[in-house]
């Protein structure tokens, strides 16, 4: 765009209707589409262009392609499913802490999934640090039995920790999801890099023992935007390169319910980064405000809504707890804005 300052951010307006114009460019490469584009700026209120006034460069920024991720093509949402083997993860923690029901439930997911997505430590609001070792005794042993027993699904690892991440990818993960997007473990960049690993940096603040402590932004979004682009700088930095990579927004992780409706509504906005984003709202605390729901393991409905609502916006991943039910809602939505099933 002409004289476009560096203080302005562009967000496709994503589209899936299939009435599409000939002048349309596909967003990120997926199945969304975009003829319009809305400039954000801290210094001006938000207004609306047609592609003419991108450049060249920006619009081949926002339709290309991202390369695959994890081995997996970024044309199609891929779901993430989620298993916590920890005692008090906020949803169901305790549920698979015994490495028989971790197994029982990976497998189950992964009739479903894209990906899996192994954790050892709570980061729930308030939770408490866990050590490196109790981490990977509950991560790695779970990781090498499944890869034994013959399941070719990528694994990621969820956690902030070095340590624990290399246990993992020893055991046979192979991708990195760090909530601190490589802020607290230093030796954390590195252990990617080497082990050659794709990387997912979420947003936070703080830690998950004081990250709902009355969380504040100047502007939510292009704060989390900000960010989200210095970390991947850092990430480049230490060798990890774009191919490698993609984001989180972090709903839910340093946030009030207005943080995260204030995300969620213009989710799109994150593609201009260049890489794959990922969308994890499962059954968080917003989702049971809204939805009236207090008990977080009955909060499914609620948490396909905000799924699609990514989904539509073209996150090309979704990390959830349900997944075939996931699954199935996807299904439908697909279907239905295409108007045909396949």
């Amino acid at each position: 765009m002409k004289d476009r300052g560096l203080s302005q951010y562009l967000r496709p307006i994503a589209m899936t209707d299939p009435a599409r114009p000939s002048g349309a460019l596909s967003l990120a490469g997926g199945w969304c589409w975009f003829d319009r584009v809305e400039i954000l700026s801290r210094q001006a209120p938000p207004r609306i262009v047609g592609l003419g006034d991108l450049t060249e460069a920006e619009r081949a920024g926002l339709s290309t392609s991202r390369p695959a991720f994890g081995g997996m093509a970024m044309d199609a949402p891929r779901i993430m499913g989620i298993l916590n083997i920890t005692p008090d993860s906020f949803s169901d923690g305790g549920l698979f802490l015994r490495p028989e029901a971790a197994l029982m439930q990976a497998r189950r997911m992964a009739a479903e999934a894209d990906i899996l997505d192994i954790g050892g430590e709570s980061t729930r609001p308030g939770a408490a640090e866990v050590s490196p070792t109790e981490e990977t005794a509950r991560t790695a042993p779970v990781i090498a039995a499944l890869r034994t027993g013959g399941l070719a699904l990528p694994i990621s690892i969820d956690t902030r920790k070095a340590a624990v991440a290399e246990a993992a990818f020893a055991a046979g993960a192979s991708i990195l999801n760090d909530v601190t997007a490589l802020r607290f473990d230093a030796g954390m960049a590195g252990a990617a890099a080497r082990a050659e690993v794709p990387v997912i940096l979420m947003h936070s603040i703080e830690t998950p023992a004081t990250m709902q402590d009355d969380p504040r932004y100047d502007d939510v979004l292009l704060d989390v935007y900000d960010a989200l682009a210095e970390r991947l700088t850092v990430a480049r930095a230490a060798g990890i390169p774009d191919d490698r990579l993609a984001i989180d927004p972090g709903i839910g992780f340093g946030k009030t319910l207005e943080h995260n409706l204030a995300l969620l509504a213009r989710l799109s906005l994150f593609h201009g980064l260049g890489v794959p984003v990922l969308l994890g709202a499962s059954r968080k605390r917003f989702i049971g405000t809204i939805g009236a729901e207090a008990e977080a393991a009955r909060r499914m409905p609620g948490s396909l809504a905000v799924a699609l609502a990514g989904v539509a916006q073209g996150m090309q991943m979704i990390r959830v707890h349900d997944v075939a039910e996931t699954r199935q809602a996807l299904r439908l939505w697909q279907a239905a804005t295409r108007g045909y099933s396949t």
